[in-house]
């Protein structure tokens, strides 16, 4: 049971990357002069792009008959990938505020950019352990506190501004739910790995607002 779900989580994960990079060139590609829809071509790119980092290391583990032995490289690859998600939020922010400003956005734009650059320096820390055989459960909560408070305020805004664009009028449900799914893997997969599930919805929600961006 345990090989077929590792089999059918490798299949997901790559159908996931070649999703999300597919939309990231189609709509960096049919931009024309449209600011957003080329942002969200960058931010499609950066998400599929960054997670690359950690989920080709965890196809090969999957596959590999030794998969201690890439245990360094899937520790880096979510390291990077926690950055790259960073940006991506910074990103999404900013699409949001050309879609439709709202007072105040000034404002929460350093308040992001400030929680973004906590959430980075602390992703660079040492204490995090990413390539040990248990990294630290503490610092994984700590790095996600910034992270988490970035979602708050990017679904806020575009639960705030759901009428004004109807492309992304559920942009901000999508960003609920990747979080509801994704803080409990932080908090419990060390102690009850088949938490760690949650992470497939997590990337469906991902898609689901690549998917909307489209229209744009």
């Amino acid at each position: 049971m345990k090989r077929t779900f590792g089999l059918v989580e490798a299949v997901f994960d790559i159908a996931y990357l070649a999703t999300g990079a597919t939309i990231g060139i189609v709509l960096a590609t049919t931009a024309g002069h449209s600011v957003p829809r080329m942002l969200a071509g960058i931010m499609a790119l950066t998400l599929a792009g960054g997670d690359a980092f950690h989920l080709v290391p965890r196809v090969r583990s999957i596959l590999s008959a030794e998969p201690a032995r890439l245990r360094a490289a899937l520790g880096r690859g979510k390291q990077v990938t926690s950055i790259t998600m960073t940006i991506f939020y910074l990103l999404l922010w900013a699409i949001g505020c050309l879609l439709a400003p709202l007072a105040g956005d000034v404002a929460w734009t350093v308040a992001l950019v400030a929680l973004a650059v906590v959430r980075v320096a602390l992703c660079l820390a040492p204490q995090n352990g990413w390539t040990d055989e248990h990294p630290s459960a503490r610092w994984g909560i700590i790095r996600n506190v910034p992270f988490a408070a970035m979602g708050v305020v990017v679904a806020v805004h575009f639960l705030l501004t759901a009428d004004s664009v109807p492309a992304m009028s559920l942009a901000w449900l999508a960003i609920v739910i990747s979080f509801v799914c994704y803080l409990p893997v932080v908090a419990w997969a060390d102690e009850h790995p088949p938490i760690g599930a949650l992470m497939l919805p997590k990337t469906c929600a991902y898609v689901w607002l690549l998917v909307m961006c489209l229209g744009l």
